[in-house]
């Protein structure tokens, strides 16, 4: 018997040498804060189903990019809600859409944030898809990377710092790194949603991005989350056309996706803790049921545990916050 000469608890008794031997760790610059910018709004407006969280207009947009980076998060991912919408979301990729303004605006008041933006019909089209709906009701792919990848270059030529397509049509990797390169950005990164779910976690958002489909679902796109073998080549085919990080969508319900696209890439590996995840830890923390710091802190160190470099939070300036306060 290898009791009492082996004892665990003796690595675990002081929090001194727990702090010494911590296989994970989170610090602020590993968090990018999601936000979202509306067009024509006239001040911000809080979003019910996220308590805490806002829609912004144009002219403040800056306000929590500012506040978070004093806090210390320096990486931002912008949404986008425009005025108007159509069949083939044609202000997704005007050069003067919401997100292309707010990247502007936001570089003139906070030049060193780090600014990603989510590249997705969904925002824009009337029907709420992500792609071209041909007459039949059917995404039409071929001809929505393209404007998927127009919408890459306005970004991009706004000022984003980098690309993140979100929509999970084919082939939209190697369209728009073709469209960025063509244009001279060369250098600038995308990361991909690669492995992002059909998932019931993403309710709250399409009430902030105003996106949920008008008809169907997005299940004969985004991927179904009872088969684990499609992750693999999704990540494969991205790096194939260009990819520069992969992400997975939702986070705390597929960490084996994380786990699975560290174990075969070396590439950085982003996990998005999903707007379902948020909610349901602020609203079991109103009713007492559970501390909303301890929750998240294990989360997130789980989403690390399993691999992430990079994690996309709701939380991120309260995070930072913690942090701080752990480390002083």
């Amino acid at each position: 018997m290898s009791f009492p000469v082996h004892r665990p608890r003796r690595l675990r008794i002081d929090s001194r040498l727990r702090g010494m031997i911590q296989e994970v760790s989170l610090f602020a610059k590993n968090l990018i804060y999601p936000l979202f910018v509306v067009d024509g709004l006239a001040e911000p407006r809080e979003i019910q189903a996220m308590p805490g969280q806002k829609q912004w207009p144009l002219a403040k947009i800056h306000e929590p990019v500012a506040d978070a980076m004093r806090k210390g998060v320096g990486a931002f991912i912008l949404f986008g809600v425009p005025v108007s919408k159509d069949g083939q979301g044609s202000q997704a990729y005007d050069e003067n859409g919401i997100v292309c303004r707010a990247l502007r605006h936001i570089r003139e008041h906070c030049p060193q944030a780090y600014l990603i933006t989510d590249v997705c019909l969904c925002a824009y089209t009337d029907h709420g898809h992500c792609g071209f709906l041909n007459s039949a009701g059917v995404i039409e792919n071929d001809s929505s990377i393209q404007a998927l990848a127009s919408m890459a270059l306005a970004h991009a030529s706004a000022g984003a710092d980098m690309v993140a397509p979100s929509d999970m049509m084919d082939g939209r990797i190697g369209a728009i790194r073709a469209l960025l390169d063509l244009n001279g950005f060369t250098d600038l990164p995308i990361m991909s949603y690669s492995a992002k779910y059909a998932s019931a976690f993403y309710g709250p958002f399409r009430e902030a991005a105003g996106s949920a489909p008008g008809k169907g679902d997005r299940c004969g796109y985004q991927m179904d989350f009872r088969v684990a073998r499609d992750a693999l080549p999704e990540f494969e085919l991205d790096l194939e056309e260009g990819a520069d990080i992969l992400m997975v969508k939702p986070g705390l319900a597929y960490l084996d996706m994380v786990k699975l696209a560290r174990d075969n890439f070396s590439c950085p590996i982003a996990v998005y803790q999903v707007s379902g995840e948020y909610s349901m830890i602020k609203a079991a923390a109103e009713k007492g049921w559970v501390n909303e710091r301890a929750v998240v802190l294990e989360s997130l160190y789980a989403m690390r545990r399993a691999g992430a470099d990079l994690i996309l939070s709701y939380f991120a300036p309260q995070v930072a916050e913690w942090l701080k306060e752990d480390q002083s």
